[in-house]
């Protein structure tokens, strides 16, 4: 859906985005991930071409993007962008039809969109009158009311309660289900993981790791496992005393003890179980893979280095 390639940004003596080139799978829901001040914001500008890298292209749907495809992203920004004394259905309808909508189809979308998030007595409120919550609603239905095939939300949950960011994040995924692509800018580790298919990660002006969230974590195994068992009558020994591992944390509840161990890398399971059964009854064994808030810390950390 879009292709981002070697896009550089910089203002006055500082460089905001550096060579960065991204790939963004059509239908796909893709996580834009980095720290405060990594260049998020700034790549998310030069799509919705609200400034121009210096150098570098980007593709939209195989085209180089222009002016006209405007029309078919949707944005969600972090700052939010309400005019505040402005009745909420009228100030609707107004953004509507600067995505190309005719007032009765925008109407009608626009009513259809409030009676499914049930804020239909909001039409005649001003926003200054709505919580943070609400007024988040009200800018996500005019994100995404003209039905964009790209839509693009920075730190969409800000201001939610757990109710109404999971009716929200229902509703994003029902748009990806129809056939949109998104792009999702994020800190919120744990909802990476739920939505996204793909990520990419900048840090300090510079991509440094992109690929599937299913991949990615494939990749940062780690040989750590974690071991439910308990002590065998008669056996000697326990599992402090095996070779080839190293305990991260033991703890012990009534008659079952639970070690969390990394295998050394020329080890594998198979090799610590042959030592293992002898000496304890094993009841469950899980193998502890890095969440993606570990593998953000990681990369991060590794870059700054």
């Amino acid at each position: 859906m879009l292709e981002i390639k070697n896009i550089v940004k910089k203002y006055s003596n500082h460089r905001a985005l550096d060579n960065v080139s991204i790939t963004v799978p059509k239908g796909s829901i893709f996580g834009l991930l980095g720290p405060n001040g990594a260049g998020k914001t700034t790549l998310i500008r030069i799509i919705n071409q609200i400034s121009a890298p210096d150098s570098g292209e980007i593709f939209f749907d195989g085209e180089k993007l222009q002016p006209k495809h405007i029309e078919r992203i949707g944005y969600l920004p972090e700052e939010r962008g309400l005019y505040k004394k402005m009745k909420i259905g009228e100030q609707m309808l107004y953004l509507a039809q600067l995505k190309g909508l005719k007032k009765k189809d925008a109407s009608h979308r626009i009513k259809h969109w409030f009676e499914k998030l049930e804020i239909q007595s909001w039409w005649d409120k001003r926003v200054e009158d709505l919580s943070k919550g609400m007024q988040q609603k009200v800018q996500f239905v005019a994100t995404i009311v003209h039905e964009p095939d790209l839509i693009i939300l920075d730190e969409p949950f800000s201001g939610f309660d757990p109710v109404n960011a999971q009716i929200i994040q229902n509703e994003i995924i029902e748009l990806n289900r129809k056939g949109a692509t998104v792009i999702y800018s994020t800190h919120r580790m744990e909802s990476i993981e739920a939505l996204c298919d793909d990520i990419a990660l900048i840090n300090r002006s510079e991509k440094i790791l992109e690929g599937s969230v299913k991949d990615i974590k494939q990749s940062y195994r780690n040989q750590t496992f974690k071991i439910s068992y308990s002590s065998m009558e008669g056996a000697r020994g326990e599992i402090d005393e095996i070779p080839f591992i190293d305990i991260i944390r033991h703890t012990t509840a009534q008659d079952t003890k639970e070690a969390v161990v990394k295998i050394h890398d020329d080890k594998t399971l198979n090799d610590i179980l042959l030592l293992l059964i002898p000496k304890v009854t094993i009841h469950q064994i899980i193998e502890i893979i890095p969440s993606m808030h570990d593998i953000f810390i990681e990369k991060v950390t590794l870059s700054k280095n």
